[in-house]
């Protein structure tokens, strides 16, 4: 998808939040609404989040650069609340914008950004998480609007791969016992398969008589 998709707020952030991660050598992906749009669909977002990886021992001095860069703590002590959330909550003071960085740490969060996508946004290259990967983080979050944007994707993205979707989101449905998180997926996938299906049959007779006539 086009970053025209995006406000122009959202990008003044992005552009920021891009370059400081760069120039901090802070390996990330952007997930997210912000994901969705850049991947599928434009929706409207007021906000942004990543996933990062970082060494434990570097985090005070990521937040210290944050403010030199431009961005805000909306936590008194945010060092404290990211050690246990694990968790950086930001806001891009000339926007207005707020971020989350996620401090990764399981094996799913490092496959997330190094298989992330490249794209192009205001002529910088963007990490953005790959299609199947924001399904799974949407379908961990588990919120209505988070199905929703499963199902932006799954519309938009015809080739996905399935085995990875399902493989964790069932590894996180079984550690967090939400067995609803596979139900939800598998109902998405369910109903966009069935969806394709009748969209064919219906363009099939059309095809067959173009045939005849040749």
């Amino acid at each position: 998808m086009s970053e025209s998709t995006l406000s122009s707020s959202i990008l003044d952030a992005l552009e920021a939040l891009v370059k400081w991660l760069e120039d901090e050598q802070v390996p990330n992906a952007i997930i997210g609404a912000v994901g969705v749009c850049l991947t599928a669909k434009p929706r409207f977002t007021t906000d942004i989040d990543a996933v990062i990886w970082i060494d434990r021992d570097r985090w005070e001095a990521l937040i210290n650069s944050a403010v030199d860069r431009g961005f805000s703590l909306r936590q008194s002590d945010a060092l404290a609340f990211a050690t246990t959330a694990r968790v950086l909550l930001l806001t891009h003071e000339s926007s207005g914008v707020d971020i989350d960085l996620s401090f990764g740490a399981l094996p799913f969060e490092r496959e997330l950004i190094d298989r992330a996508n490249e794209v192009a946004v205001r002529g910088m290259s963007v990490k953005v998480a790959t299609p199947e990967d924001l399904i799974i983080t949407k379908a961990v979050a588990n919120r209505p609007k988070d199905i929703a944007d499963i199902e932006l994707i799954v519309d938009v993205r015809k080739r996905l791969d399935l085995r990875r979707i399902r493989y964790w989101v069932v590894q996180f449905a079984d550690v967090l016992e939400m067995p609803e998180i596979t139900e939800n997926v598998e109902r998405v996938l369910k109903h966009s398969a069935a969806r394709r299906s009748s969209a064919r049959s219906k363009e099939s007779p059309g095809k067959a008589k173009m045939k005849k006539k040749r």
